[in-house]
């Protein structure tokens, strides 16, 4: 779905309204990271001091805390945009130490997805590394693959193991290693050894402090909830039902932008806990302008042209879709192009 416009909305002049709100403010800066890793800090002091008295109750503290790391990584995430701090010095240091409580190697993740950016939403892409989330195939490039192959691509894009098993896994332990990074870039490869260095100093700190179990206890279940909840926040900027998705030559920018890129509706305190990033439509109209700015800069741009908003119930079914129906012009899920497939062969 194409956001309506509006006589005072051309391209130009949306996103010069965006462009206004792309100025870092120190102070907020500063803010955000006293209250993310404040509560997050104190989260993983509650989780060990009540793991002796109750698991079940640490487990139920794993969830406020690992949503605690998802707003931490929106701090990452703006870093390697450059627009958390006017300062890239700053810029570089703050994600780095972000990059510890996210095991995010910083640098790595910066370029990779810098790749992301450049054509998101595009059917002809060839970017972003080996990224499942936000790429996408047509219909009938699908179709047009022999039964094995398609199950292949299938089977690691079910919504079971795409958004419950491999980000965990993605987070702990495939980050561990420079997997899909290119041999000519030295400086991302050395940061995920850098930041492997640095987890083993961290933690190895507090297993000497605490023990082993209890650091597994606490921290495993933080990065199942942040890695779990950030992967389908990840999802459904990009795969939602009324996303768009073109071919390279009928790309264009603010619409992809604002027509393939989602605003998700949030109670407030949902917002605040992620980061804003559900206003991701803006972020990719600038991605210059920091998290704690996007509300203001939503509401600015949505005069200009309105920008259909995406529930929670809507964005829970969003995972299932993964394939471009070049027909219909919408996403559609596996079962649905594959039961036309059949149903064509049978009329044929």
């Amino acid at each position: 779905m194409t956001p309506e416009r509006h006589p005072i909305g051309s391209d130009a002049e949306v996103r010069r309204t965006a462009a206004a709100f792309a100025q870092p403010n120190r102070a907020r800066a500063l803010l955000q990271l006293l209250t993310s890793f404040a509560p997050f800090v104190a989260g993983c002091a509650a989780m060990y001091l009540v793991l002796p008295v109750s698991y079940g109750l640490a487990l139920c503290l794993a969830l406020p805390t690992g949503m605690l790391v998802v707003r931490i990584f929106i701090v990452q995430h703006d870093c390697g945009h450059g627009s958390f701090f006017a300062s890239s010095r700053s810029n570089a240091l703050v994600g780095w130490l972000c990059s510890l409580v996210t095991l995010t190697p910083f640098a790595n993740w910066r370029r990779q997805h810098g790749l992301h950016h450049a054509d998101w939403n595009n059917l002809d892409r060839r970017g972003g590394g080996s990224d499942i989330y936000s790429s996408c195939l047509t219909v009938r490039q699908y179709l047009a693959r022999t039964p094995w192959r398609r199950l292949l691509y299938r089977l690691p894009r079910h919504p079971l193991i795409a958004n419950v098993l491999l980000p965990p896994l993605v987070f702990v332990l495939l980050y561990r290693v420079p997997f899909d990074t290119p041999r000519d870039w030295p400086r991302e490869r050395r940061s995920v050894y850098l930041t492997n260095g640095a987890l083993a100093a961290l933690f190895g700190t507090l297993v000497a402090l605490i023990g082993w179990r209890e650091v597994l206890a606490v921290h495993v279940p933080i990065m199942v909830v942040a890695s779990i909840i950030g992967v389908w926040l990840f999802t459904l900027q990009h795969r939602f039902e009324t996303a768009h998705w073109t071919g390279r030559r009928q790309w264009r920018f603010v619409d992809a932008a604002l027509a393939g890129s989602s605003w998700l509706r949030l109670p407030r305190v949902l917002h605040w806990l992620t980061g804003n990033i559900g206003f991701h439509h803006v972020h990719h109209l600038n991605p210059r302008i920091p998290n704690y700015r996007l509300h203001a800069a939503h509401a600015e741009v949505q005069k200009m042209r309105r920008v259909p908003g995406l529930g929670l119930v809507e964005g829970l079914r969003a995972p299932r879709l993964t394939l471009w129906d070049e027909v219909s012009g919408r996403l559609v899920c596996f079962r649905e192009a594959e039961c036309r497939h059949v149903a064509g062969e049978g009329k044929a």
